[in-house]
């Protein structure tokens, strides 16, 4: 059976190609080694939030199921870009009590020199962060070079 997975991102990197993401979903790394490698796996959505305070996430991942998506990946970048996602949280639970999809905090692996800037700001203490996101931090640390 396929699974069929949606992507938000951060509005901020709108611009963003996606590159990492697909990345680490063809080798199932970071959020995506819940994947087994045999299990077919299809992207049938990828969109930002819209920005803060993130309005699509009111109607993208509507959008996203109606393509089929099983599960809503929220992407790395809502975690380590400064600031991190303030409602990262509630994006989680809206999605999973809107529209009944399971979401996934996270896609690729977090970069090094990312959790090396991030591990110890006050937000991600404040927020337990690293509890949120751990499939993140669970890569070897070359690999979490690798997508530097």
């Amino acid at each position: 059976m396929t699974t069929r997975i949606g992507i938000i991102i951060c509005g901020r990197y709108q611009g963003c190609g996606g590159g990492k993401c697909f990345r680490a979903l063809r080798e199932r790394r970071g959020a995506f080694a819940i994947y087994p490698p045999e299990e077919p796996v299809e992207i049938v959505g990828y969109s930002t939030c819209g920005g803060c305070p993130g309005g699509n996430v009111e109607y993208v991942p509507e959008e996203m199921k109606r393509n089929g998506a099983d599960v809503i990946h929220l992407a790395t970048g809502l975690v380590v870009g400064y600031p991190p996602c303030p409602s990262i949280r509630q994006f989680k639970s809206f999605i999973e009590s809107a529209f009944g999809l399971p979401v996934v905090v996270g896609t690729h692996p977090i970069p090094q020199k990312y959790l090396d800037r991030h591990e110890n700001l006050l937000f991600w203490q404040e927020q337990n962060m690293l509890e949120l996101i751990q499939p993140l931090l669970d890569e070897a640390p070359e690999i979490k070079a690798a997508y530097n």
